[in-house]
């Protein structure tokens, strides 16, 4: 990996691929409401998904595990408590979140490393991660970037690894879920003026829910072996479907490219 930059809040920037700023979706579509997150999560019933997320991932001693769309950090804690000589890495545009992820991991002292970035443009070699993670991320990225982020977990992946994925069903929101939908499509950060909803930059257009079958196809379509769909929850948020996939181990002999 390449060394990277760390700022004052604790929070790392790869210099050799600095990502370039460019719009997002943050945690419930406002950052000022960063701070209330954690205790929106509990209150739904989704921090029992994230727990079941990290024991799915069946992380082993000295695993490298990478989560994409990190947040303020919860799945990172609960992976780094479970297995404590995991190498555990958190990647998030909100750099506002990484720090608040920071500050919990320094008070619960543990150690995780926390970098800036876009899920699309990982800044990590091929074939780094035994474990990729992530936790209700998927529907903040339009379209065209969701199989483009599922590439990328495929890329850094060991031969062997494995992508563990939890996110709403787009076919079963549940009324919190339509809620958070439609504050989205109005949060604060959309442009003002007279600039309409089709015109603005596709990250802040709202969530992206996409149905089991579309996601099994996509992480298909990424190169994945063996994608699946692997449970499902329910929350007040809505249903949440889990996945899972892995990258091809090659037969002894070849060797992976």
């Amino acid at each position: 990996m390449s060394h990277p930059m760390t700022s004052q809040d604790g929070v790392e920037h790869p210099s050799a691929s600095s990502p370039e700023d460019r719009p997002y979706l943050p945690a419930m579509g406002n950052p000022r409401l960063l701070r209330f997150y954690d205790a929106f999560t509990r209150l739904v019933g989704v921090r029992s998904a994230q727990w079941q997320l990290v024991a799915q991932a069946g992380i082993a001693p000295g695993h490298t595990v990478l989560e994409i769309g990190a947040g303020t950090g919860t799945v990172l804690l609960l992976a780094k408590r479970a297995v404590g000589s995991a190498t555990v890495i958190g990647l998030d545009p909100d750099v506002q979140a990484l720090a608040f992820a920071r500050r919990r991991a320094v008070h619960d002292g543990l150690q995780l490393r926390l970098d800036h970035g876009y899920a699309d443009r990982l800044p990590y070699p091929d074939g780094s991660v035994d474990r990729v993670l992530s936790a209700l991320m998927f529907h903040h990225l339009p379209g065209a970037e969701k199989v483009a982020a599922l590439r990328e977990a495929h890329r850094v992946l060991n031969p062997g690894g494995s992508l563990h994925l939890v996110d709403l069903d787009g076919e079963q929101p549940g009324v919190i879920g339509r809620l958070m939908h439609r504050r989205h499509e109005h949060n604060d950060q959309a442009p003002r003026g007279d600039q309409s909803p089709a015109d603005r930059p596709a990250a802040l257009r709202g969530p992206e829910t996409a149905s089991a079958a579309d996601v099994v196809r996509l992480m298909r379509e990424a190169g994945f072996d063996e994608a699946c769909a692997v449970g499902r929850r329910r929350t007040a948020a809505g249903v949440v479907r889990f996945y899972r996939a892995e990258r091809d181990n090659p037969q002894p002999g070849t060797r992976s490219t």
